[in-house]
This record gives C-alpha cells, structure tokens and sequence, in this order.
C-alpha cells in the first residue's frame, strides 16, 4: 500500500532539508547535530534499497503559493497556503509499505519528526481504499 508522507516545518527558515535550519536542531550539540544528519541518511538509503521510497519532493516557500477556488464558476486566486498557520508543508515521499505500521515508524525515523509534525497518510487507489 501506499502511503504520503508529508513533512511540516516553519516556513522562516524555507531550506531543505527543514531539520538542519530548526533551531531546536541547531541548539543541539554537534555531535549529535552530526548523529542526526547520519541517520537520516541511512534512512534514505534503507528506503531506496528496499524499493519502499516511491518519490520525495521538496515544496517552495508558502510566500510563492497561490490557492484557486471556484466561486459562482469563476475562479478566485489569492496569494499564500489556503490555512495559516505557523507550520507549513515542506515537502512529501510516497512511500509503498507493507502496512501503516511500517509507514509510521519510517516516518518517525525523519529528523523532522523531532522537530515539527511528519503526516503519515494511506492513498487511495482509484477503486478506493486499499485496507
């Protein structure tokens, strides 16, 4: 099954990857700084190898979004993500997994997650939910 991963940070400092401009990430020591950035390495290689990493995409700075909505069938644009809020989406991975458990714990496994909030979320098939 497949399953979006989608990584949440505060857009004040929008380089990727988030976690090495967090502050809380940037208050720790070095070494375990170093420790972070290693392991979220190997997980990156864990997935790949696995054939479970289906794609990744890091997001543009919310300032560049634009939201389209339709009113009375014209469509409206305005500038900005559609909710405000102090996180915003950074980026995503689709991840193709055995079970949401094993989408949940590579999830969790993402620096971001120590940081900001990581969204762990099945994908629908066009029949529908595949569970």
């Amino acid at each position: 099954m497949k399953y979006l991963i989608m990584i949440y940070g505060n857009p004040r400092n929008w380089e990727h990857p988030m976690f090495l401009h967090d502050p809380g990430f940037l208050a720790l020591p070095a070494e375990e700084r170093d420790e972070l950035v290693r392991q979220a390495e190997e997980l990156r290689r864990e997935i790949v190898e696995s054939g479970e990493f289906v794609a990744g995409v890091a997001l543009a700075d919310p300032a560049l979004t634009k939201s389209v909505r339709g009113r009375d069938g014209v469509p409206v644009t305005t500038d900005g993500p559609y909710v405000e809020a102090k996180e915003q989406l950074a980026g995503y991975c689709v991840l193709d997994c055995e079970s949401a458990a094993r989408a949940t714990e590579i999830a969790s496994r993402f620096p971001d997650a120590r940081f900001a909030a990581v969204e762990v979320r099945p994908i629908m098939e066009m029949a529908g939910q595949e569970m």
